[in-house]
């Protein structure tokens, strides 16, 4: 039983149901109502396939970054680590390579080849990001976090993909496809951008320990605060547009949410962080743009009813 509650820790089980969450909200409260009496035969099953194929290969991520951040835990989460404590090294690693495997299989199985070969290309590509964002890219100054943020928005972006050929003439109902799935792909990759800054002051004290050229350390935190405050404003800013965009629809109830859900938290954040200064703090701000993200992607439901 530890064995298995260490296992789900190592692959972060929270994020991989929020990361399933994402896809599944896609697929039922954007796609399905837009292509009404559309969709394809095969499609669910189609969906299915790529939905765990994404939830491997993140798996697989999580993994590997466990695996190269042994020392750093050590420092930043002595309590919370599992590989080398409780699940061997080698094992991490063969866990990795399996399901990163698993993960483009099922990709290969999802989407018709000779048509989505880029499909397969890019979730090779995004195996291998994740390797060496776990060996250097985190380590660099912003490359790791353009990287994290680029996966999150392909969550959203591979289902959009999965249902549209590039050679498509974009009529309205696909234009309109697009331009959702640009809008939460966008939202995703702001909102992980913050996060991954406000995690790199977090974890400030192990990265400084083991020569980690990130953000906080090279620029210093206040430096840092600004880049944080300078996105949360840019997607707070394109929030209230789009709020006053959907009110010609009177979509009051979606309007609501936006502002009590994820406006007011993030102006929160902005508030907050000149006065922040400690790990406790950081912790806190990486909860509340987690909880962000969580709002945000909720906020599909909505489009289920007015679709």
């Amino acid at each position: 039983m530890r064995l298995t509650a260490a296992f789900l820790r190592m692959i972060r089980l929270p994020n991989l149901i929020f990361l399933a969450l994402t896809q599944v909200l896609f697929q039922l409260c954007i796609y399905q109502p837009l292509y009404k009496g559309n969709v394809p035969d095969n499609d669910l099953c189609s969906f299915i396939l790529l939905l765990f194929a994404s939830l491997f290969i993140a798996a697989a991520g999580y993994i590997i970054n466990d695996y190269f951040d042994i020392n750093i835990d050590e420092v930043n989460k002595p309590g919370r680590m599992v590989v080398d404590k409780v699940i061997n090294r080698r094992w991490a690693l063969a866990w990795h390579f399996m399901l990163s495997t698993a993960g483009i299989f099922l990709t290969v199985l999802a989407v018709p080849f000779a048509e989505k070969w880029y499909l397969i290309l890019v979730n090779v590509l995004c195996t291998a990001l994740l390797w060496f964002y776990s060996t250097n890219f985190k380590k660099s100054l912003l490359t790791g976090n353009v990287v994290i943020a680029a996966l999150t928005a392909w969550s959203i972006l591979v289902i959009f993909f999965s249902k549209v050929d590039l050679g498509d003439a974009f009529d309205a109902q696909h234009l309109r496809f697009f331009r959702l799935a640009v809008l939460y792909a966008g939202f995703a990759f702001i909102i992980s951008l913050i996060r991954e800054a406000v995690k790199d002051m977090e974890d400030m004290p192990g990265d400084a320990k083991y020569g980690c050229k990130t953000m906080p350390i090279v620029w210093g935190i206040n430096a840092t605060k600004v880049y944080v405050a300078v996105w949360l404003i840019v997607l707070i800013a394109a929030l209230v547009v789009l709020q006053i965009y959907v009110l010609q629809f009177k979509w009051w109830m979606a309007v609501i949410y936006l502002l009590i859900a994820i406006v007011a938290p993030l102006i929160l954040v902005l508030l907050k962080l000149k006065e922040s200064n400690t790990t406790v703090h950081f912790s806190h701000f990486s909860n509340l743009t987690k909880f962000v993200m969580l709002t945000g992607i909720l906020s599909m439901l909505f489009f289920y009813f007015y679709l």
